[in-house]
């Protein structure tokens, strides 16, 4: 639980930090973290254009270095970009300046107002830091995705228990969570449209 949906002592250490949007719109805000990757993010892209949902991709810049192809297919495919470090570092890691100029050297390519920390770590004077350059978002619901823990269903199944009205959900579009992503994601779409949740970029 403090994983999938965090705390609201958590929330209230990053106060101006976007956790969840509005809880009285039926919308839900689907957000995608760690690429562009070959093969997965136009898998993922290709999935949402059949749905017909717009997400958020928080990207690496490395990631878009190496792959402006896939880069160039998210924004013209109509899809919003956010900046998710260039080095994909952990913030605990690293000195507040350190931290802020990885991330506004991923900016030079990815030119966004958003910003997501990598694995949800910044320090008190990173996070002021980012805040006065950068809209923080954070998420409301993780879909643990990533974990070597659970299979698709499972992460089917963690959507289906935490997601409501306003929910930042978060996938990863990288190697390592295909399978779960393959499953989970196109089920999660349709439970969600079939539950009547509007599909709503951030």
């Amino acid at each position: 639980m403090l994983i999938e949906q965090p705390s609201l002592l958590l929330r209230i250490l990053y106060p101006s930090a976007i956790w969840r949007m509005d809880p009285n719109a039926k919308a839900v805000y689907l957000t995608f973290d760690d690429g562009p990757v070959p093969g997965i993010t136009p898998w993922v892209l290709d999935l949402l254009d059949e749905y017909g949902v717009k997400a958020t991709f928080f990207l690496v810049g490395n990631n878009v270095r190496k792959h402006p192809k896939e880069f160039r297919m998210i924004l013209e495919r109509g899809h919003r970009v956010g900046n998710h470090t260039y080095n994909h570092i952990r913030g605990f890691e690293y000195k507040a300046a350190e931290y802020l100029a990885n991330a506004d050297k991923a900016n030079e390519l990815i030119r966004s107002d958003l910003f997501r920390p990598p694995h949800g770590h910044m320090g008190i004077k990173q996070y002021y830091a980012l805040r006065d350059k950068y809209k923080v978002v954070m998420w409301d619901l993780v879909t643990r995705d990533y974990s070597k823990h659970l299979n698709g269903p499972q992460v089917f199944s963690k959507l289906k228990k935490y997601v409501r009205n306003g929910s930042i959900i978060t996938f990863h579009d990288s190697l390592k969570v295909e399978n779960n992503l393959k499953y989970a994601l196109p089920r999660s779409i349709e439970y969600l449209l079939e539950q009547g949740y509007e599909f709503r970029l951030l």
